[in-house]
């Protein structure tokens, strides 16, 4: 791990108070089937934000919403006081994301998609190009010059899609799944980098279905399911003096695997 600086997060807007991201009935219905209802959720600002539940809970298409990629048929969405969908530019500014399985520029080496991403944001080429090789150095990726990213191994397509979240130095960053088939290796490093971001002032939410990642991670946790959040606050609020694992298992309820109920299985075995 480089120990060059990172781009550090701006300065809190006064406006903001303590939120860094304030959502406000949330709907989204898809062939007239609600998959999220009313999803009122407040983060705060500084805060390393666990959301977790099971696949198909909606935690993705809320993160969607509150991030300017999808369009709720309902509801708000203010990053650090502004609205997402009355004033997007301005509140996309703040924002960094690392959506789960969104398209990128592939065909561009990672110097040449963190480049791109820094100059559409209107950052001046010189401050692009310094912050482009911090961020290359620091997530390991300054050896793969001339590589492609289509190239790239998954844990490595991961970070530099971190770094592009990062470039502009947001306050609040979103990430959705960031660790998913990553190497250990690749991991430590994001793990690495989200802490020193959260430690700079920042607010990371991330999403993820792996209880151990979020409780060594996270000071916050949500737990969503069925679209809708189940329950909210500190880590420690949250798993009640107990492991997230046994509060997420106590909401959400799991399948019926009692004794006997796969006894062909365990007769075949033998």
């Amino acid at each position: 791990m480089s120990s060059q600086t990172l781009p550090a997060p701006e300065p809190a807007a006064p406006a903001a108070g303590d939120i860094a991201l304030a959502l406000r009935g949330l709907t989204k219905s898809f062939d007239r089937t609600e998959v999220v209802h009313q999803i009122g959720l407040d983060v705060p600002a500084g805060s390393f934000y666990g959301l977790v539940g099971p696949n198909g809970a909606g935690k993705t298409t809320t993160l969607s919403m509150a991030t300017g990629l999808l369009r709720p048929d309902a509801g708000e969405a203010h990053v650090l006081g502004v609205d997402m969908w009355r004033e997007p530019e301005r509140a996309k500014a703040h924002l960094g994301v690392l959506a789960d399985g969104l398209r990128t520029f592939d065909r561009l080496t990672g110097r040449e998609l963190l480049t791109y991403c820094g100059l559409i944001r209107g950052m001046e080429a010189s401050v692009v190009e310094e912050r482009t090789d911090s961020l290359l150095q620091a997530l390991g990726l300054a050896d793969q010059e001339g590589k492609l990213v289509v190239d790239y191994s998954a844990g490595m397509t991961k970070k530099i899609l971190l770094a592009c979240a990062l470039i502009h130095a947001p306050r609040l960053l979103v990430l959705d799944e960031p660790l998913e088939a990553v190497d250990p290796v690749s991991g430590e490093v994001i793990r690495t980098i989200l802490r020193r971001f959260v430690a700079g002032g920042g607010t990371v939410i991330l999403s993820s279905h792996v209880m151990q990642l979020v409780e060594e991670l996270c000071s916050h946790v949500a737990i969503i399911a069925e679209g809708r959040v189940l329950t909210a606050g500190t880590l420690d609020e949250v798993r009640a003096g107990g492991s997230l694992v046994q509060r997420f298992v106590d909401m959400v309820g799991g399948a019926d695997v009692s004794e006997g109920s796969l006894s062909w299985l365990e007769e075949d075995a033998r």
